[in-house]
């Protein structure tokens, strides 16, 4: 008999969708016709927690305990009538229900308020950009919160809205922290959890649970289903992966870990996934699964016998949302910033458009590990059709791509094919900046739906770029973000600091380039993030090679990914988080961008050694453009209508051609020689994206020359070309 399967992700990733690996799970198992449910405990947890009742429940907790609590604290509890009062309202408002709550909220009278509202004194020349519902849900957000301030000093140390003892998991080598926690007594936190999963094993009666553990914040709550599972339903299997499995657990050698599960996989779930229900089934031994862990005879066993490879991109079949409560999730903003926005507001369907990073060169990069080594792109017309599939499966048609860096030639085609297809999307993703994302492409991007990118700029150093094999320079990252943001898509740096050997001065380099990128426009939204070195990336495999030197930790039994490292050569980077962070924050405002770079840092600092012109004068440099001769050439436009008319010009009466073209705002025309409209009128609908295969340049180009037009390279010099080319002619 075949066994029914239990998905669950633990406390707590993100208020606003769903995290997606039962999802990808789920759809694999269709495929196979096997039974699988999924629960996202995270999610459940809040809304039972921050509800009348749970609050409730809360505040009667903190009544009957002798905790000492701070001044802050006590403020919320002695408003503890107003927040059980306010509590669902609020939360219907960030599901987006109950949208009239808006102005209420706004007003400054309805919500009962704590320290999280201090900041707004230094924030609220920022709501000016924003209309009363997204300032009502970044006031919505402060209030939870608060609260969440209260719950985290006075009833369990562990809580986070997007993390759950987060602490315990990271760079945990021993096991010996999470065990004692996970022995401690059940918080009000852990119970609600608990109460939950015990309705979902109710509800599904699951022979196997499979626990997603993506982030250090989902260990403690993984373990503690698995902990209740073992004692309570010894009979269910347990199964562990995801990201932290995949990064953190490959030298596994702690028994103890075991009592809490039963298995752990490694890498892509689907062909473990599938070889452990086939050993449930009783028709695979043991040693013959796939990337395995289990405790054999009280020692911890690798299993990884399997002679199957895994299973293709394109056989996964589509992420199945179902079971989920998609419009129980809220939308909330917790800070004014555009790209961390679109990760915390909204409902994003997760697609990967791509296995592995087709570029795989970065030295920080885990690029060892199979989900980065392994390239796997699957074809335009499978993606629209799971595409087509989610939009039917959930009423929703935002897409978040979820790729370590989407290509240019596949996001080209899924363009294409969204198009064709006629489908609404609205969709951002991750990408290198590289020269292949001119502005045409741009372009054609922003017409299937796109809103906004996010990419690594990294160290903003020529030198570390280089060292660190990211393969651009900042003149093309500034470039490339000039395209997006000239085609109105938003542009999101991810910025590092503290890469081995970066100095004092290239730290205020970088941080110059960043101005300037933001003084240009080119981009709207940027995070620093300091450099980590892990285990599995080149840095992290051959210090040496990077002139840093590894101090630890040593491997333990448990986890092992972070690496603690010196840097003799580089500069003291913990010094300039600070100031990076501040003065980020006010270029992401437009302000104090011309503020001399020393005044974000209370210590002396090098003055900036590039020209202050740099990054203009990069946009435009256009002496690296160049056309592919394999390039689409592509029509955006609708088919002309042609009229013609005589004028004259001196002495001479000639024929004179004009094309009126008609777009969504108004109409306008191209002036052309009778001859080359005429050609016009009949190639520009083969241009167009339709069913039919979209012209190659080199055939455009041959066309021209069989109708005897003369010299195409000096067409596309001419005004005609011009206005075309400025109505929708893309060559990509």
């Amino acid at each position: 008999m075949k066994k029914k399967t239990l998905f669950i992700t633990p406390p707590f990733t993100q208020l606003n969708t769903p995290y997606p690996a039962t999802a990808y799970l789920k759809g694999f198992l269709n495929t196979l016709g096997r039974e699988s449910y999924q629960a996202d405990l995270g999610i459940d947890v809040i809304l039972e927690l921050f509800c009348a009742k749970g609050l409730k429940r809360l505040f009667t907790q903190l009544d009957e305990s002798d905790a000492e609590l701070t001044e802050n604290s006590y403020r919320i509890f002695s408003l503890r009538d107003e927040y059980i009062a306010t509590i669902d309202p609020v939360i219907r408002f960030l599901k987006n229900s109950n949208p009239t709550l808006a102005h209420s909220i706004c007003d400054r009278s309805y919500l009962p308020e704590a320290s999280r509202f201090q900041q707004l004194e230094d924030m609220d020349w920022a709501f000016g950009t924003m209309g009363i519902h997204d300032k009502a849900r970044h006031l919505a957000t402060l209030y939870l919160e608060d609260l969440g301030d209260l719950i985290q000093e006075a009833v369990d140390p562990h809580f986070g809205f997007s993390r759950y003892a987060e602490r315990l998991g990271r760079s945990a080598t021993q096991f010996d922290e999470m065990e004692a926690a996970l022995e401690m007594p059940d918080t009000l936190l852990s119970d609600i959890l608990l109460t939950i999963l015990e309705r979902k094993i109710q509800q599904y009666k699951p022979d196997l649970v499979c626990i997603t553990v993506p982030f250090p914040g989902n260990l403690y709550g993984g373990f503690k289903c698995g902990q209740y599972l073992k004692k309570h339903y010894p009979a269910i299997k347990v199964v562990m992966g995801g990201g932290f499995a995949n990064t953190e657990l490959r030298t596994l050698r702690e028994p103890r870990v075991f009592n809490y599960i039963d298995f752990v996989c490694l890498d892509d779930g689907e062909a473990p996934l599938l070889s452990l229900l086939e050993y449930l089934d009783g028709t695979r031994e043991i040693e013959k699964l796939k990337r395995v862990y289990s405790r054999v005879e009280g020692q911890v066993i690798y299993h990884n016998g399997a002679l199957e490879k895994d299973i293709a991109q394109r056989d996964t079949g589509t992420p199945d949302y179902s079971d989920l409560p998609l419009h129980d999730y809220l939308s909330v903003i917790e800070i004014v910033n555009p790209m961390h926005r679109l990760w915390s507001d909204g409902r994003w369907n997760k697609l990967t458009l791509a296995h592995g990073c087709y570029w795989g060169k970065c030295s920080f990069c885990d690029i060892s590990l199979d989900y980065i080594r392994r390239y796997e792109p699957m074809t335009a017309a499978l993606l629209c059709d799971r595409i087509e599939e989610i939009i039917e499966q959930t009423g929703q048609n935002g897409f978040h791509f979820v790729d370590e860096a989407a290509p240019p030639a596949l996001l080209r085609d899924l363009a294409l094919e969204i198009i064709r297809r006629k489908l609404t999307v609205v969709w951002w993703t991750n990408i290198r900046f590289e020269k292949n994302f001119t502005y045409d492409l741009c372009l054609l991007l922003k017409a299937s739906g796109c809103i906004a990118i996010s990419g690594g700029l990294e160290v903003a150093s020529d030198r570390l770029l280089e060292r660190m094999k990211k393969g651009v320079t900042v003149a093309q990252v500034a470039r490339v973000a000039d395209a997006f943001t000239q085609a109105g898509i938003m542009v999101h740096a991810y910025l590092m600091y503290g890469f081995p050997t970066q100095t004092a001065q290239e730290t205020i380099d970088a941080l110059e380039m960043v101005r300037q990128l933001f003084e240009q426009g080119v981009v709207q939204s940027g995070f620093w993030h300091r450099f980590a070195m892990t285990a599995h990336s080149p840095v992290g495999l051959h210090p040496e090679a990077f002139d840093v030197m590894r101090v630890g930790p040593d491997m333990g039994k448990f986890a092992y990914n972070d690496l603690e490292h010196e840097d003799p050569t580089g500069a003291n980077h913990d010094l300039y988080s600070e100031g990076l962070r501040k003065s980020l924050f006010n270029y992401m405002h437009g302000v104090c961008l011309d503020f001399p770079l020393s005044k974000w840092f209370d210590f002396k600092v090098p003055s900036p050694s590039i020209s202050p012109r740099y990054i203009e004068k990069s946009i435009r440099d256009t002496s690296e453009e160049s056309t592919r001769p394999n390039a689409l050439a592509i029509w955006m436009g609708s088919e002309p209508e042609l009229s013609i008319f005589e004028e004259k010009r001196g002495k001479k009466i000639i024929e004179v051609a004009e094309l009126i073209f008609f777009n969504k705002k108004k109409e306008w025309a191209v002036e052309a020689s009778v001859d080359v409209a005429e050609w016009l009128v009949e190639v520009i609908p083969q241009l167009r994206i339709t069913e039919s295969p979209t012209y190659a340049l080199d055939q455009l180009k041959n066309d021209f020359s069989r109708a005897n037009l003369g010299d195409f390279e000096r067409f596309t010099a001419s005004k005609t070309w011009e206005d075309l080319r400025g109505g929708g002619l893309l060559i990509v």
